[in-house]
């Protein structure tokens, strides 16, 4: 009998110790996934394909709140916020992290890319996992590339269809010195603003014009203060999707695959639906009563020769074997 209660006491023990086990494998999660974007931008519907698809795999335990416009803060304080655990997910775009990991300068070499996938396969390749090996030492981890566009320049005075068409305009740009130097090189007077005040400078012909893609363009309304928009498709811009690492290391390796299965899933969709968006946005600025213009391809070649000094500057800046990765990786993409 004795041994009975022992072997019963035993069961009851590894029951015990078992329950917590299961529970925190089975244990609700709440992500909440901050972004820059309106509701009806292109991100926003990633995120919403990824709460989806990250409901359905885990059964309802894993639920996705999605904070878009800015709800959360700017891209610097939701970084931080990931850094901190505060926040457990964001999806800005990849020139934010230039600095704490200044190789993601390379995506944003001017001319590096000439079609959408040319950029997928450099993204999704050896360089976009190296540079992606790179944020979890800065307390992020990234699942992938979601697409955000070329970025085109749009302005008040004329149609850019060769360099020297910019020569003399104030354009606003992020603040980044890449984008700084290559508007220089083509002796435009860059100005680098925070996109909020954008709109403003522009009605009040503070700045001559500004670069984005389509589908910001339209939706900031910038075609009421720009009468030109020209497809100059001078640099690819991509958001990376990011997860805190305080919240990913505290998830088993079920709800890591999860995570992992749902964000690989929806990267195909956002990219589908932000291109789409990005095509009919053109129409939809010309109806607005935009003067849309495509540059030739010898003049596009001659912009990439002007840009091309910025780029070798900025080289010199960065880990030589990601440069190198950088460089073979442009190499193969351009032969295929």
């Amino acid at each position: 009998m004795r041994t009975l209660y022992r072997s019963l006491a035993t069961a009851g023990l590894a029951l015990a110790l078992a329950v917590p086990a299961l529970a925190q494998a089975q244990q609700d999660r709440v992500i909440r996934f901050g972004h820059l974007n309106n509701a009806d931008h292109p991100v926003s519907f990633g995120v919403k394909r990824f709460a989806e698809l990250l409901s359905a795999k885990s059964g309802g335990k894993m639920k996705v709140q999605e904070f878009p416009a800015s709800q959360l803060g700017n891209e610097m304080q939701q970084q931080s916020a990931l850094q901190g655990g505060v926040q457990q997910m964001s999806a800005p775009a990849t020139t934010s992290l230039a600095g704490i990991v200044k190789e993601f300068g390379l995506v944003d070499f001017p001319f590096s890319v000439n079609s959408f996938a040319q950029a997928d396969a450099l993204l999704d390749g050896p360089l976009g996992q190296a540079l992606i090996a790179k944020l979890p030492e800065k307390g992020l981890v990234a699942l992938g590339y979601w697409d955000l566009g070329f970025r085109n320049v749009t302005n008040s005075k004329r149609p850019i269809t060769k360099p020297e068409d910019l020569e003399g305009l104030k354009i606003r740009v992020i603040p980044n010195p890449v984008f700084l130097e290559t508007f220089k090189a083509f002796k435009a007077n860059p100005v680098p603003m925070p996109f909020a005040e954008l709109y403003g400078a522009l009605e009040a012909k503070a700045v001559d014009g500004q670069e984005n893609p389509y589908a910001v363009i339209l939706s900031n309304k910038f075609y009421e203060v720009q009468k030109f928009v020209s497809a100059t498709n001078h640099v690819y811009a991509a958001n990376i999707v990011l997860v805190s690492k305080k919240f990913w290391d505290s998830l088993t390796p079920a709800e890591q695959k999860m995570m992992n299965d749902a964000a690989n899933e929806a990267r195909g969709y956002q990219r589908q639906v932000s291109r789409a968006a990005a095509q009919k946005a053109v129409g939809d600025l010309q109806a607005k009563g935009a003067q849309f213009n495509e540059l030739t391809p010898a003049e596009q070649a001659r912009m990439r020769s002007v840009a091309k000094p910025v780029i070798d500057k900025f080289a010199t800046q960065y880990d030589p074997a990601i440069l190198k990765l950088y460089n073979d990786e442009l190499a193969r993409i351009r032969k295929e």
